[in-house]
């Protein structure tokens, strides 16, 4: 039997336009009020920790948030602008019940969401996430009976600094190399890791240059971060020498892109193979990533799970690339000398519904045939968006002729079976 389909939370959490359902005052005030009834059924004095990045409704939807919570008794702590991982790490070293996130990472300003963390430091269940949103659904039919309580939690920010400053001791003690000998610049993407970048590079002694790190509430993501690498990339290869390293983190840092010291763009792929490497020599990538101990994306979002992180961590991933150069007395463009770049193809296409592909004969099909064409020269990865009704194609070939037709072989099977009817 299919198990019922959440409406609101995707793979992210819950996203879309701030003041929009579901990001609504009385719905977000509804999402911490189920967040908190969940909580109770196994915590009788539950305790939740909120962090948030700089878009200018992160402030009142995390309010709006708290109040819900509060209104369930739960103990409300706030980290005020912070990374989300660095929600996931506190929520599990500070042993909160849940961590809750107001962010939409690299999207647009006008755009926010909800990313809720058990106290593990991992995603919140799916099945925790379904019931949430049944008793939201439910509450929003009988307004009346859960009125908002007179008195409210303290505001959000700017939040407990001894909680932001416990990640960044965390993290420059995972980093036991000396760093001061490396000049970075740094692309904070006008988000949270202005928050806390600055502050754990001093404290790594790091020759760090910082951009995008004055956020106005409106200008995140704005013509800089993940989505625009090529801003650092460019400066670096203007200043002629004058870094070894350039840093391009997303709004809410949970991802990191780098440029080397020419000025070449390096993605999460470069990454992974520079970080199994290192890993593989010093014996910390037990079964050759089976297990596993490191894991990641093109798209910078790399963890680590040789130490205490749970979840990609841009500022993390930064510190290993780094420990990595200077132990090595290596540049970023020597130690990944020899990676071969495959040309890669991404198609979205719109579906009715998300149907597991391995339930749909054809599309599982194609899928299977491709990855039989390639026969390892190459990848295939086909998954649903997590904000969106798309399902994104992913092809990887060592020639654009195969990869387009493998591209299209599977997108076709997709609209047949799954796409929007005209």
């Amino acid at each position: 039997m299919t198990s019922p389909a959440r409406q609101l939370f995707g793979t992210d959490g819950i996203r879309g336009v701030a003041g929009e359902f579901p990001l609504t005052a009385e719905s977000t005030f509804l999402i911490g009020r189920a967040l908190g009834h969940d909580l109770g059924r196994t915590n009788p004095h539950p305790r939740v920790l909120i962090g948030q990045d700089t878009r200018e409704s992160s402030r009142w939807i995390a309010d709006r948030i708290a109040l819900g919570l509060a209104s369930r008794n739960v103990e409300v702590h706030s980290a005020g602008v912070i990374t989300t991982p660095g929600v996931a790490y506190l929520a599990r070293s500070r042993k909160f019940d849940a961590g809750v996130v107001v962010s939409a990472s690299h999207n647009p300003w006008t755009d926010n969401g909800i990313k809720v963390f058990s106290g593990n430091g991992f995603k919140l269940p799916d099945s925790h996430e379904l019931a949430i949103e049944q008793e939201i659904f439910s509450l929003l039919q009988t307004r009346e009976s859960h009125r908002e309580p007179d008195s409210k939690p303290a505001p959000t920010l700017p939040g407990e600094h001894g909680l932001r400053a416990a990640y960044i001791d965390w993290l420059a003690k995972n980093i036991p190399t000396d760093l001061s000998g490396l000049r970075v610049l740094v692309d904070c993407a006008n988000g949270a890791a202005t928050a806390e970048a600055p502050e754990l590079f001093r404290a790594c002694h790091i020759q760090a240059t910082f951009m995008h790190a004055a956020p106005d509430g409106k200008n995140i993501n704005e013509n800089c971060g993940a989505l625009h690498p090529e801003t650092v990339a460019k400066q670096i290869a203007s200043a002629k020498g004058t870094f070894d390293l350039g840093v391009t983190f997303d709004g809410d840092a949970d991802r990191a892109l780098f440029s080397d010291a020419g000025g070449r763009v390096i993605n999460g792929d470069a990454v992974l193979l520079l970080a199994a490497r290192d890993m593989q020599a010093r014996g910390v990538l037990p079964g050759a990533t089976t297990g596993a101990t490191l894991g990641g994306e093109q798209s910078g979002h790399i963890i680590f799970r040789d130490g205490e992180a749970t979840t990609g961590d841009g500022l993390l991933t930064a510190l290993r690339v780094m420990e990595v150069m200077a132990r090595s007395g290596k540049s970023f463009a020597e130690l990944i000398g020899d990676l071969k770049m495959l040309p890669q193809r991404i198609q979205n296409v719109r579906v009715r519904e998300k149907v597991p592909f391995d339930d749909v004969p054809a599309v599982k099909g194609a899928i299977e045939a491709a990855q039989r064409e390639l026969d390892g020269n190459g990848r295939v990865v086909v998954r649903y968006s997590g904000t969106e009704s798309l399902a994104r194609v992913m092809v990887e070939a060592e020639s654009e002729e195969k990869m387009h037709a493998l591209t299209d072989g599977i997108a076709a099977a997709i609209k047949e079976d799954l796409g929007l009817r005209d």
